[in-house]
């Protein structure tokens, strides 16, 4: 008797007890199931983190303002805090950096027609668009000119654009921030990013925040009374200010982050150092500032992702040792009671070795249509939680041909004791088994 035979055979044998079969698959194709959406759980959220890194720029670094943890130390008091003349530093000290931004918000009131609504007014460079992969949806970023002539123009995040001119083009339009008019000149395209990004970063959405030049949130925000020019072109930090900033002076100057673009990855670390030592000469080594490198942060959350895959994982793969616990229990059943039958085989020539491979056969269809049937229930599973749950999930072709392989191997590994134990049996006892 030849293989296909004993195929053929196993498959007659599965048809005239369908019900039996389909309890017998059940475990595996809920462990396939499992696999599969488990997996793709994982695969989601690695896309989702990856691309919220992309966000700020996987080749940026960020230096925050904070309090100083030395605060009640005398020479706390001798540190500027974080401000541009920082940033200039950085960017002619640095040979890694190939450009570089300010960031400073104010909570402000902002009116449109008869609409009220307060947010961040956000003072920037033209650099910010590039260096935080931002696209513009309506009209145009920030100009180096609009900096240089400390302009009262805006760009709208895609929130407030929605809050604001839901049904008009915004290009054009003005709006009031506190009581100075700004003209809309673009519209950012929606990016919004998730909790741990805001978390990790202090960011706050995108989408919610209105965009106006450096210099017209200082001067026309911040301290509308001072007139004095004290920051040589902010466009592209390329001049350094002859100005020497005392503490109370630099106070009204201070920014909340500078974002610098280093020119290669592979040099973000080196960088880091370099901007490390500066800011520790010009801060007189109070630690009013924090480094964040976002590359750094994904390594840390994909490491995080990997533990929980493998969790999960692990999980999904009881569910299906189960089902080969199942396999191995039913077929040990099955051949109790088929004792005759086999011993009738047997004695009109059956060898063990056919035996041997009719109940394997056995066993691997079995395994085999519950990894089909589980590849399907995979997919229903992850469609009702991407739906319902509010989850990314990315179901790939690893992760469905790894889950069938392993199926298959369920059923090889389990199926082995029963078949070898049903080509054992002595074919005259089999005959006189009732």
């Amino acid at each position: 008797m030849n293989k296909l035979e004993s195929l053929l055979i196993s498959l007659q044998e599965l048809k005239a007890n369908k019900l039996r079969s389909l309890l017998t698959m059940l475990g595996i194709i809920f462990g396939v199931g499992s696999v599969i959406s488990m997996m793709s759980i994982g695969e989601g959220a690695r896309r989702e983190t990856l691309e919220q890194i992309e966000l700020l720029g996987t080749n940026n670094i960020l230096i925050k303002a904070k309090s100083a943890v030395t605060a009640k130390n005398l020479k706390a008091s001798f540190s500027p805090g974080l401000n541009l003349r920082d940033a200039i530093s950085i960017k002619d000290l640095n040979p890694f950096v190939e450009s570089i931004t300010v960031h400073r918000e104010l909570l402000k009131n902002i009116y449109s027609n008869s609409i009220r609504l307060e947010t961040n007014v956000v003072g920037t460079t033209p650099s910010y668009k590039v260096l935080f992969n931002s696209d513009i949806k309506e009209g145009t970023f920030l100009k180096d000119f609009h900096v240089d002539n400390t302009s009262n123009v805006c760009v709208l995040g895609y929130g407030i654009k929605e809050k604001l001119f839901k049904f008009t083009n915004a290009v054009g339009q003005q709006i009031k921030i506190d009581d100075i008019w700004f003209n809309v000149v673009g519209v950012l395209s929606s990016k919004q990013t998730k909790s741990f990004v805001n978390n990790d970063f202090g960011i706050k959405n995108f989408d919610d925040e209105i965009y106006v030049p450096i210099t017209s949130l200082i001067y026309r925000l911040s301290v509308p009374s001072f007139n004095q020019r004290v920051i040589s072109p902010l466009g592209n930090f390329n001049q350094s200010t002859q100005n020497v900033f005392s503490p109370s002076f630099s106070e009204r100057f201070s920014i909340n982050q500078i974002t610098a673009k280093v020119k290669k990855s592979a040099s973000i670390y080196v960088a880091v150092e370099l901007i490390k030592k500066v800011l520790e000469r010009r801060h007189y080594g109070v630690g009013d500032y924090e480094i964040i490198v976002p590359e750094e942060l994904l390594e840390k959350k994909q490491k995080t992702q990997n533990i929980f895959n493998i969790v999960m994982g692990a999980i999904a793969g009881i569910s299906l040792l189960v089902g080969g616990i199942g396999i191995m229990n039913i077929m040990l059943a099955n051949i109790l009671e088929r004792t005759k039958e086999i011993g009738i085989r047997r004695a009109m020539g059956a060898t063990k070795k056919d035996i041997l491979h009719q109940f394997l056969f056995e066993a691997l269809l079995i395994s085999g249509s519950g990894g089909l049937f589980g590849i399907l229930t995979g997919y229903f599973l992850t469609s009702v939680i991407s739906e319902y749950a509010g989850w990314r999930t990315a179901i790939t072709p690893f992760s469905v041909i790894l889950a069938f392989l392993v199926s298959i191997g369920v059923g090889l590994l389990f199926g082995i004791l029963p078949a070898k134990r049903a080509a054992g049996n002595d074919p005259i006892e089999s005959l006189r088994y009732e």
